[in-house]
């Protein structure tokens, strides 16, 4: 069985343009679903997805952290094709197809992001093992830095990462919803 994360999703880093002035430029639509680990709010741009994450307390609060992130973008309440696709990462067994991420980040952020794309389900690996990926063995801190804030929760895979001491360690979504997720990642394989 193919994960959501080796199913064809393509990464692509915003412009200088689009990223310009706070993301003036940008039109985002977003939506609000349920998902197996708890109601998400999902966005996505023309060009593809831009934001995951999940609702921790309201959805007035977790639609702020959007709006800060582009600050300047025209937004949309409409669920789009894009975001529909995305959600059937959740359901079991299914896998979203081609995908494309649209993502604000740096080239550094962006080439971690990748390779936690390259993690297969069911597996887990460390901070370590992703600064040895991208060729910066000795930027692991910075690797947790970028896993940190990973704009799209679930389908870029963060909850993967362990360190390397053992445990679970921290997730920005809580340890319990990171626990359930590779729990349920590893029985579908």
């Amino acid at each position: 069985m193919r994960s959501s994360h080796d199913s064809g999703m393509q990464l692509i880093a915003m412009t200088a343009e689009e990223q310009k002035n706070g993301g003036s430029s940008l039109v985002i639509s977003y939506s609000f679903a349920k998902s197996s680990f708890g109601d998400v709010l999902i966005a996505s741009t023309a060009k593809g997805l831009c934001y995951l994450a999940f609702v921790m307390k309201d959805e007035a609060g977790a639609l702020k952290e959007l709006k800060q992130r582009f600050s300047k973008a025209t937004f949309a309440l409409k669920q789009d094709a894009t975001q529909k696709k995305a959600l059937r990462a959740f359901q079991k067994g299914e896998a979203p197809g081609d995908l494309t991420l649209h993502l604000k980040g740096t080239d550094f952020q962006i080439s971690v992001w990748k390779a936690l794309l390259a993690i297969s389900m069911g597996k887990v690996t460390t901070y370590g093992d992703i600064a040895n990926k991208i060729k910066k063995p000795k930027a692991f801190r910075a690797v947790g830095t970028a896993v940190g804030q990973n704009p799209i929760s679930f389908l870029i895979p963060c909850h993967r990462v362990v360190p390397s001491s053992g445990g679970i360690g921290n997730y920005h979504w809580g340890t319990e919803r990171k626990q359930r997720m590779i729990e349920w990642e590893g029985g579908l394989c």
